[in-house]
């Protein structure tokens, strides 16, 4: 199998948070809302969903769960969430393996990594496929 898109859903009792959060922080847009089920346009072929538990469906644990956002300019992305109120779970920084980066959470305590590429070190460069590293 191999997918052309990929949309990952939440299942949550937030729901209207959750949009709300997304469009806020991430510049999201609703294609799809009837207030139970969301789904949400991230641009460049990404989405979101949310769900709110139906009848006998269990609600989904999202512990463990992150999603990472690769940004053109981490720290503008930095100072526009922290400004906003958002308190970073994990503070901005320079990492080894090739990024700098930050951590938030959304209302679900989904862990949302934003970074951006860096070169890599000596030490973790020798992880990357051949070319990977100029493809990023």
């Amino acid at each position: 199998m191999r997918p052309t898109t990929a949309s990952p859903c939440i299942t949550t009792k937030r729901v209207g948070e959750t949009r709300d959060f997304y469009i806020r922080h991430f510049g999201a847009r609703a294609t799809f809302d009837c207030g139970w089920f969301v789904s949400l346009d991230l641009g460049a072929g990404l989405s979101l969903q949310f769900m709110e538990p139906q009848g006998e469906q269990p609600s989904c644990n999202t512990a463990g769960l992150t999603y990472n956002f690769c940004v053109e300019d981490v720290d503008g992305e930095h100072r526009l969430m922290t400004a906003a109120g958002l308190v970073p779970v994990m503070p901005i920084e320079d990492h080894p393996w090739g990024d700098r980066g930050f951590a938030v959470q959304d209302p679900n305590g989904v862990v949302l990594y934003v970074y951006a590429n860096r070169e890599p070190s000596a030490e973790f460069r020798q992880f990357y496929a051949p070319q990977a590293i100029d493809d990023r």
